[in-house]
This record gives C-alpha cells, structure tokens and sequence, in this order.
C-alpha cells in the first residue's frame, strides 16, 4: 500500500495545477493497482476516444488502394519495385478493375464514392480517379499544398451537409487540410501572431467550459493573452446546468476590444451545442458592437446533434471553422482535420487594415513566396506558416490521409438514409441514459445535447437527493479530487474532473464513447454508492435532537 500512498499524495498535491490529461495518467496509475489488488477491469472514462471506427468506408479505402497498386506496377514492374500511376485511360481501367473485384470488400461504396465525384460533381472521370490513385500511392508532395483540387470539393461539400446542414452560402471556403483539429489551433494561434493580427497582450474571449488546451494556449509566454470567459451559466428549471449561455455572458462580447473568440461546439465537456436562439443574439452582437471579432469556432461534436449549424453558416465572415474526422469516424490516429475560412472574410481584412511597419514586417516574412507578399491571403499564410515559411514547398497534409479523408467524406454524402450518423448517436444516446440509470437520475430532454460526454455536477445531486446542508458538509470535508481517487483506487475507474475545464468545480466529466455500454451502467451506480456513502457519513455526523 506504501506506493499507493505515494501515489494519492502526489495526485493530491498537483490536482488544479496541471491538465487534467496528465492528472489523468497518474490516476490510471492509482486505478491499475487497484485492478491488480481487486481484479476489476479498468474502466477509462477520461479520454473521448471512440471504440467504433466507419469500417465501409476503410474496405473502399483498402480496396481502392489495391487498384493504385495495380496502376503502379503496370507502369513499371520489377520485382518489390513499381512506377508511378498514370491518368490517361485511368478511368477505365478503374470499371475494369471493379468488374474484376466484385467479391472485394467495399467495392459496392467504392463505385458509388467515385460515380459521386463523376455525376454530381461533373469532374472529368480521368482527372478525379489519377488525383486518388496518385494521392493513396503518396508518391508525390501534395500539389496543391494546401489541399489537392478534387479532395477539396469533395470535403466542402461533406462540411456543408454536416456544419451549415446542406444550406450552401453565397461564396464558398477555402480549406487547408490538417493533421487533426489540435494542429488547426496550434496553426491559426501562430499565424495570427505571426501576422500582427493579434499581439501579445491583446484580449480575447473563450466560452467555457471548453477543452483545456484553449484554455492554456493563451496564456503561454508567446501569446499571453487577456482572457474573458463567456461562461455556460443557463440552467434548467430543476436548477442543473444547461450547457447555454446567458444573455449576461454573452454582452461581454460587446466590448469591442475583445479582437477574438474561441468556442468549441457543440461543447467540451458539457457535449452541447449553442441553440439557435443564442446564436441569433451573438449575431446581433457581432453586427451591433464588435463587427471585426475574429471567431475561431472547433465543430468536432457537431455530427452528434440533430440540425446542427456551425457558426461557419451563421456568421461565415467572422469565422474559421476547424474540424476533425477523428471522433464520428472512428480516426484519432489518422490525424485529419481541416482548417475552412470563407472567401470574404475579417481576418483578410485585419492584413489589410495593419499599419505599415506590420504590413512591411509581414512582407519580408513571405518575400520568398510572392513578388506581392501583401497580396497573399490569411489562409495561405497559414499553410506558409504550418512550415516555418521557408519549407512551404513542403507543405501539406500527406495525400493518402487526404484520400482516406476524401472516403469518409463521400462515404457520409452518398449515405442518405443517414444510417451511420443514427446509429453513433443511438450509441452515445443509450450509454448515456445507462450512466443516468446507475445515477438513479433522468437524462434532461435537451435536442442539443451530442452526448458524446456528460458532465454530472455532484454538488446539484447531493442537493437533488438530500439539502443544501448536505452540500456545505461535502465543501467542508472533502475535495472533487477525493471523488476521482475513490473512484479509481477502488473500482479502477478513472474520470476526469470538470474544474480543469473551467466547468464547476465539483463536477466531473464522462466520456460516453469509448467504453462498453455496460461499463456505463457500472461507473454510474460506483459513483451513486460513493454519495450515498458520503451521506450516511453526514446523517451519523448530526447531533442527534
């Protein structure tokens, strides 16, 4: 038991200090000690990786790749050695393969994905075939850097289905594929620094809660940011939270020299999405009081919530959208993301009102990539600034990853029963409902809610099932951090505390997708047994009257 100990301590002493996601580590250290010592199955709630991926979408990938292989060696065979593809006639090589293949898997979705890109989007079948054949090969650097021409179109038109819900706008976005939404922040963070769009020092706004690395990204040296919190602070008429903003916190965005937002919706971790309501109010805010706010809005969540709408479809001027595959479809270690800003947007505007000794900086910086550095636009730079500058010509996200990102997204727009979206939220919905169960509580009927993750306030329960005294005894004599050891020093379950992502301090944050269903049910009725311990312990502590 000493290194248990130890290990409490340690945990104890840098809980509120570090990220969650390292406090995490050490608690599944704890929790795999009490899996050897009990022989419980370690149940890890801390992490939102999904455990199912999109397989029809893989089988097309693979099947796809075995016709590029054919194409590569029928250029050039020798032994373990082949050529490159070839376009002319790819096309029909493409329908002579698939006669061939008819018992491969994935080759029914295959033909459909391709005769996508053929009748809907008009491409010229040789043109559209070569560009995945050459880009699954990965033989060549991505040409263009920032995404290749027909994967682009493709990827468009899967963001406008999910995040602006099939309502296309007036222009359309520019992407810069990625390697996941993190590395989109970490690319925009630096080029709106590099650019003098924003400075060090400037104020900003971030709606929390949120994932803690918008949290911790501004105030590191480079950036120092001022930060405001727009905080989630709507409850329901039980008196539990939300996940809404009020009207309140939604007027410090009037100050207009908040220059920018970062939002992630729907949200992490309360896993819900801005109402349309709200979003109406924001707009007027944007319009009336702080036209050149910079929105930078991370979606990830958004394919979890019926009619979702990003505010890339509400307010596209203001906004850069940054998504990830990796959540819906099943691909935290493929790394795909995208980076979207609209044709006509502010932070375009922000190069072009900079001062002149910005505007002169700026120049020298992309000198090596135009005779016009002024001219080249935010979204460029981004893609310049992804390689330092000088190794531009090596930008670019790896061509099968655009390939395989170009298959999810068709795989998505060719499914219009939507079968795979009903069925990821079902799981998430019914897991969900399992953890409420154990709990002893009812879900809140909230068309918002992607439940992907759940945050569940254990001071609103104590209240709920017991009084406000109950609560003032769990402030007084224990810690949220006691919660998450007990938990994970006695039934190997390791979650994560909602305080570190500047939710309330005494709730916790639930992963619902990457578990068992039946693991749901357990991790809610260990966590019910705890309280009710914790009450028992209250009632016997009253003086007896």
């Amino acid at each position: 038991m000493g290194n248990c100990n130890l290990q409490r301590e340690e945990i104890e002493r840098v809980y509120g200090k570090i990220s969650p996601f390292e406090l995490k580590n050490r608690l599944i250290n704890l929790a795999g000690e009490a899996k050897k010592r009990e022989a419980h199955t370690l149940l890890d709630a801390g992490r939102g990786n999904p455990n199912w991926i999109a397989a029809s979408p893989r089988e097309a990938f693979f099947t796809f790749g075995q016709f590029a292989v054919e194409e590569s060696r029928r250029t050039w065979n020798d032994n373990d050695l082949g050529g490159m593809p070839k376009k002319d006639g790819i096309a029909k090589r493409f329908l002579e393969f698939i006669d061939r293949s008819k018992n491969a898997k994935g080759t029914e979705l295959l033909k459909k994905m391709i005769n996508y890109g053929v009748t809907i989007k008009r491409f010229d079948p040789d043109d559209w075939i070569y560009e995945l054949a050459d880009g699954i090969i990965g033989d060549n650097y991505p040409v263009p850097d920032r995404m290749l021409k027909h994967v682009e179109s493709i990827v468009h038109d899967y963001l406008i289905q999910e995040l602006c819900y099939n309502e296309p706008l007036e222009r359309k976005f520019d992407l810069f594929a990625v390697e996941g939404a993190t590395a989109g922040m970490c690319y925009i963070f630096d080029s709106l620094i590099a650019n003098n769009i924003l400075s060090k020092g400037d104020k900003i706004a971030i709606m929390a809660p949120i994932f803690t690395p918008y949290l911790e990204i501004p105030h590191l040296p480079r950036y120092n940011f001022e930060v405001v919190e727009v905080v989630a602070n709507e409850e329901y008429k039980d008196g539990t939270c939300s996940g809404q903003y009020s009207d309140e916190e939604l007027q410090k965005l009037c100050d207009p020299n908040i220059k920018a937002l970062f939002v992630v919706n729907p949200s992490n971790p309360p896993s819900v999405a801005i109402k349309p309501q709200i979003v109406s109010y924001l707009k007027e805010i944007v319009e009336k009081h702080n036209p050149d706010l910079m929105i930078i809005s991370d979606d990830v969540y958004g394919t979890f919530v019926d009619n979702f709408h990003s505010l890339m479809a509400d307010l596209p001027y203001n906004t850069i959208g940054v998504y990830s595959f990796s959540k819906y479809f099943g691909v935290t270690g493929w790394r795909l993301g995208t980076i979207a800003l609209y044709e006509d947007n502010v932070f375009d505007k922000h190069l072009k009102e900079l001062d002149c000794d910005k505007k002169e900086r700026a120049a020298r910086r992309y000198a090596a990539l135009s005779t016009n550095p002024e001219t080249i636009p935010f979204i460029d730079r981004i893609v310049a600034d992804s390689r330092q500058v000088a190794l531009n010509h090596t930008a670019g996200l790896s061509t099968p990853q655009q390939v395989q990102m170009a298959f999810f997204s068709l795989f998505a727009l060719v499914d219009k029963g939507d079968r795979y979206k009903k069925l990821t939220r079902s799981i998430c919905h019914r897991r969900q409902k399992l953890l409420f169960d154990g709990l002893g509580l009812k879900v809140n009927d909230n068309p918002y809610d992607a439940a992907y993750y759940t945050q569940f306030d254990l001071l609103e329960w104590a209240k709920h099932n017991y009084s406000e005294e109950f609560v003032r005894y769990l402030e007084s004599n224990y810690k949220p951090i006691d919660v998450l050891m007990k938990l994970a020093e006695e039934s190997s379950i390791v979650l994560l505390g909602g305080s570190g992502f500047h939710g309330p301090e005494w709730s916790i944050r639930i992963s619902l997708a990457n578990l068992s269903d039946e693991s749901y049910s357990v991790i809610g009725e260990v966590i019910h047994k705890i309280l009710e311990g914790y009450a028992q312990e209250w009632k016997k502590s009253k003086p007896i009257l």
